[in-house]
């Protein structure tokens, strides 16, 4: 029996809503454009941050990058005279972080030089890096063709390279490309593999591959290339001598990291006459970005949120003219017999009616915006389960918390007053 007058209110309240389709509709759009609001909010910044969470988890939660970085009065002074720049990265700073701490377990050195490399009548400027076996083992890329560096390719000082996916379709072509000989400088390699390389979206996310590197031994590196690099530009000669530009320090384990990382600090510091370095952690810059991810979300919902007060006032405005309205109305069904909790129900239905509607039009509009921004703008965004439930729900309790005050306030009208009423 209640089951049936539920129905009964509900068709009910949705006739007395379509009595005024364009009352109705307006007062609608401000819970559609506030369901959507929250769903296309808390989408893009669910994908920005997924984006570069995932960067930050590729680099390694237990590793320390080092980077060589030239300090800025050695860019002054080569800017404007022949001048030789030393800085960076030791082969003894790899030495002493590998006896000083018992927390690490292998550390990666990487040499850069940048070269033309040729192959027939292509020609591309490659990042060569020279480094160990180990780096693939660090920085997981996948392989794309034949095999990475070897411990082998080290000892035997083998004139063997990997190539980036970018760098191989440039240079390859449609040419086979394991096995070709590829000359860089003067000295020609074998490629053996194709690796993919990635890159990450943040300036804060400093990845150890670019698109255009080839990955050499590094002790073929040192006797090819040696340490000292010539740059020329215009009205200015820059020689530089860099050990190597960067070390990759693997960690035992999570906690380890930090710590380790500090006692690095401090032992580069004591090593170094000026700060020629940058270390880079992966963990802190992923504890960083799950806290910032927090803050926009709640940012973002905040802001979503006003839009859903806006819409929730407008009803709560539309049901206290329906109730002056249907005054008359409300007294005669008083005067029939009906109860107070009836003409509550009837009107708290029709707000929730009202409500619910705005809200799955919204939810439709709220998914097709990411959907949208990623099709034309190309931004990663991610639509949760957990932001479709949660603006279902606010558009269903925003039809309740709006609509109980007009409910009540028609329930409370004097019959005979109501029936009086012109």
């Amino acid at each position: 029996m209640w089951n049936l007058n539920l129905l009964q209110n509900i068709e009910s309240g949705v006739k007395n809503l379509m009595l005024h389709k364009l009352r109705s509709l307006l007062t609608m759009l401000g819970m559609v454009f506030g369901v959507a609001s929250v769903i296309a909010m808390l989408s893009i910044g669910e994908g920005a941050s997924k984006q570069a969470l995932e960067d930050i988890r590729k680099l390694g939660s237990t590793n320390i990058i080092i980077n060589a970085v030239k300090p800025s009065e050695d860019e002054a002074a080569a800017s404007v005279r022949t001048f030789l720049s030393v800085y960076g990265l030791l082969y003894d700073d790899e030495a002493r972080i590998q006896e000083s701490f018992e927390t690490v377990t292998r550390t990666v050195p990487v040499k850069v030089v940048r070269k033309q490399g040729r192959l027939y009548e292509r020609a591309l400027e490659l990042r060569i890096v020279g480094t160990t076996a180990s780096w693939f083992e660090l920085v997981q890329r996948p392989m794309i063709a034949g095999r990475a560096l070897i411990f082998q390719d080290e000892q035997s000082l083998a004139s063997v390279c990997v190539l980036t996916e970018y760098g191989a379709r440039r240079l390859l072509a449609t040419r086979g490309a394991i096995g070709e000989a590829l000359r860089i400088g003067n000295v020609y390699f074998t490629v053996v593999g194709i690796v993919k390389s990635e890159q990450g979206q943040s300036a804060d996310i400093q990845t150890p591959d670019e698109k255009v590197d080839a990955y050499i031994p590094l002790a073929v590196a040192r006797a090819r290339f040696g340490d000292v690099n010539f740059q020329r530009t215009t009205g200015s000669q820059e020689t530089e001598k860099v050990e190597l530009h960067q070390l990759i320090v693997e960690v035992r384990a999570n906690d380890d990291v930090e710590p380790t990382a500090e006692g690095i600090r401090a032992m580069l510091k004591r090593f170094h006459k000026k700060e020629d370095y940058r270390l880079s952690v992966p963990l802190t810059l992923l504890r960083q970005a799950e806290a910032t991810k927090r803050t926009f979300n709640i940012v973002l919902g905040s802001i979503a949120a006003i839009s859903l007060l806006v819409g929730g006032i407008g009803i709560m405005n539309i049901m206290l003219a329906s109730v002056t309205e249907r005054t008359r109305e409300i007294g005669v069904r008083r005067a029939i017999g009906a109860k107070r909790k009836e003409i509550i129900l009837q009107f708290l239905i029709e707000t929730v009616v009202l409500s619910v509607i705005g809200g799955l039009i919204g939810i439709g509009i709220g998914i097709s915006i990411p959907w949208t921004v990623t099709f034309f703008a190309g931004m990663p965004t991610v639509v949760t389960a957990s932001s479709l439930v949660l603006s279902a729900g606010i558009s269903i309790a925003i039809g309740i918390i709006f609509g109980l005050y007009p409910a009540v306030r028609a329930a409370n009208l004097d019959p005979i007053a109501a029936l009086r009423h012109e």
